[in-house]
């Protein structure tokens, strides 16, 4: 039995992998501190698993769901835009419920991308990106996030003839891998490259919650001219500690919402309705839970950069998101890096080589750790003698 050519020229997804080496060292008997994927270790709020619980005891709950999700569910979205952002969304046209935002971003390049078609995608980059291009036939081009311009595409560098061909690009802001932000300069600028060369733009905002230290990320629908040229995927995964009960949305231009739910409707299914009513919960009450979980992930951020700082690292503290993206040593590789530190000290850093080839030469720190477990780590590292 033959697998198809997308199959063949699919890599390994890299987190299951990163689970599958962390897995088989416990199983040795290891103890492993993982900064590995980004799950936030902070349990979901009291009132959403309450609501939770009084929905899933409710009958009416229990047949199949709306592939578009609730009204309800949609309209708490639509408010949670306009309470945020001041951004008005019509709860039928402009927003779509997705089982996480990983199966929009996912299932988008379906919906415009024909075999040999281009899409625009950062690197290094959530490896969904690329390889949902690659599933729909399409020819991912790489767009370089270099340090020395914030990890932001250089649009200037982009051939016209490039842009006139691509039909997606994907941003995402609050940054993974790499902890950076975007300015209100910077969205106005890929609004206006989008309107010129026709391109939709697809925001992957699933951090767009965890600001630190008094930051607030901006909304790439907030902006003028944002509705007309894309979307913008988010998820109640990270900012509201509520990564396994896959719920999120995508919203924005109309046409291009209507597209991503006709796939849903022919390919998937809608979203248990008493996850959605959690959803609603979370939407409605969940500033001061994401206040004390911003504070939380502040700390353990400054506590690590200090800590790696004071140990010859060269590390900026980020503003959002709840990684830290760090250099390696001169003399290294990623993976070699990762590696050498995992098997001297337990402690796993996962190598910027598995976002992209712009990626090579860094590892991602994420915050999803505890302060004690923290202390412990920079203590391993500083007994190991690696030099950084």
């Amino acid at each position: 039995m033959e697998n198809s050519d997308r199959i063949r020229n699919l890599p390994p997804y890299l987190f299951a992998e990163i689970d599958k080496m962390i897995a088989k060292a416990k199983s040795k008997g290891k103890d492993v501190i993982s900064f590995g994927i980004g799950d936030p270790d902070l349990p979901t709020p009291d009132n959403i698993v309450n609501k939770m619980i009084e929905s899933v005891k409710d009958p009416s709950t229990h047949s199949y769901p709306s592939y578009e999700g609730l009204y309800d569910y949609r309209k708490a979205v639509a408010d949670w835009y306009q309470d945020n952002y001041e951004v008005d969304l019509d709860p039928d046209k402009e927003v779509v419920s997705l089982i996480g935002s990983k199966e929009g971003i996912a299932h988008l390049p379906f919906c415009y991308i024909n075999p040999g078609d281009l899409a625009l995608v950062p690197d290094p980059g959530y490896p969904v990106y690329k390889t949902a291009v690659l599933l729909a036939g399409g020819e991912p081009v790489m767009m370089p996030l270099l340090e020395e311009n914030d990890f932001l595409p250089d649009l200037d560098k982009i051939s016209k003839e490039t842009a006139d061909k691509a039909k997606l690009l994907y941003i995402n802001y609050p940054n993974n891998p790499t902890g950076a932000v975007a300015s209100e300069e910077f969205y106005k600028k890929i609004i206006e490259f989008a309107r010129q060369h026709d391109i939709i733009i697809a925001h992957d905002a699933a951090y767009s919650e965890i600001g630190l230290a008094g930051y607030n990320p901006p909304s790439f629908i907030q902006f003028e001219g944002a509705k007309e040229v894309g979307i913008e995927f988010n998820s109640l995964s990270k900012p509201f500690n509520m990564t396994g009960w896959r719920v999120g949305w995508a919203v924005g231009n109309e046409d291009v919402i209507e597209a991503l739910g006709r796939i849903k409707t022919n390919i998937d299914s809608g979203i248990f309705e008493a996850v959605q009513y959690a959803g609603i919960e979370a939407l409605k009450n969940s500033k001061e839970n994401i206040a004390r979980m911003n504070e939380i992930y502040t700390r353990r951020r400054d506590l690590l950069t200090k800590g790696l700082n004071d140990l010859g690292w060269k590390i900026k503290a980020n503003k959002a998101s709840f990684y830290i993206w760090a250099k390696v040593p001169q003399g290294y590789s990623a993976a070699d890096f990762s590696t050498y530190v995992f098997e001297n000290t337990g402690i796993f850093f996962t190598p910027g080589n598995g976002y992209g080839e712009y990626g090579e030469g860094y590892v991602r720190i994420a915050l999803t750790v505890k302060e004690e477990r923290i202390k412990e780590a920079l203590q391993r590292l500083k007994d190991s003698k690696i030099e950084f």
